[in-house]
């Protein structure tokens, strides 16, 4: 090693040769070849990384760029990586021709919340099942907000409906009718019940005479409108109150809402899907209601 000690008396700069011990050059040496391949290696490890994840990418068109992957970990200590040639590979899902044509520009956003009317299928038998299709109503209130981008939510306002996500058929639906009164089975105290599976069937919801039991159930009649403190009015509130336990524990079954997707303008729905109103108590009520909100943006 050629170490400067100077200037000389000849107005030279003069340096002496100063020997260093092999074990600590070759120390150094190493230390510095360990540090560089574990540069490498890292480096070798993101790109690989980069590189399968690059499957995810969906493809815009052919590209020439490099595209520029930085990452926070080499970035700290060595960093951006350039990794070129690479392009996104091509999508395996499907696409929606109006998503191709996508600009992606969002408009003002909307939210909008609308109680649609559903009139009540009638039937003589008390233990029913009906379905109705929701859609068509749906995408009428989608066309007149204008909503482009955003989400469609479907709620029941009722503790006996629920709402689901399926086929509208008519046989199907017979098929859920039966399916769904063999799972939950009605009291056999419902009158005009044919359902063969609801003997020895009795539900606690179903004791009406011994409702409300509560107080705090006491209070939600008053607050309905039934001053159950009369007797008159007590008896009248549970004369009208229907035996229909198995329709709650239905609906706790299916789920009272579905939030759909809007994509260009358009839900985000299977061909043969359909969003339904299962009412699994149509009793003497003439309509249901649902709500139905629009959120995003036009």
């Amino acid at each position: 090693v050629l170490e400067r000690i100077g200037t000389g008396s000849t107005g030279r700069n003069e340096t002496r040769q100063t020997m260093v011990p092999f074990n600590l050059w070759r120390g150094i040496s190493n230390r510095l070849l360990l540090n560089h391949l574990l540069i490498a290696w890292i480096v070798a490890s993101e790109l690989k990384i980069a590189t399968s994840a690059s499957s995810a990418f969906i493809n815009t068109g052919p590209s020439t760029r490099s595209a520029r992957i930085i990452y926070p970990q080499l970035l700290h200590r060595y960093g951006s990586v350039v990794v070129r040639g690479m392009q996104p590979s091509t999508l395996t899902s499907s696409q929606s021709p109006s998503s191709k044509t996508n600009d992606n520009k969002l408009g003002p956003p909307i939210c909008e919340y609308h109680e649609v009317i559903v009139p009540t299928e009638k039937t003589l038998r008390q233990a029913a099942i009906t379905v109705q299709d929701l859609t068509p109503s749906i995408r009428k209130l989608l066309a007149q907000s204008g909503l482009k981008q955003g989400t469609v939510t479907v709620i029941s306002r009722h503790t006996t409906t629920a709402i689901t996500i399926n086929e509208s058929e008519s046989r199907l639906s017979r098929d859920m009718e039966q399916y769904l009164l063999k799972l939950a089975p009605p009291d056999e105290r419902l009158l005009l019940c044919n359902n063969n599976n609801s003997k020895d069937v009795r539900y606690l919801h179903n004791d009406i005479e011994q409702r409300p039991e509560s107080e705090d159930e006491k209070q939600r009649c008053r607050d309905n409108g039934w001053n159950i403190d009369d007797p008159k009015q007590l008896q009248a509130w549970r004369d009208q109150e229907p035996v229909n336990a198995h329709s709650h524990l239905l609906s706790m079954l299916l789920g009272s809402s579905e939030s759909i997707p809007v994509v260009n303008c358009d839900m985000v729905i299977g061909q043969w899907q359909s969003i339904l109103l299962v009412d699994l108590d149509p009793g003497p009520r003439d309509h249901r209601t649902v709500g139905i909100q629009l959120m995003g943006f036009q």
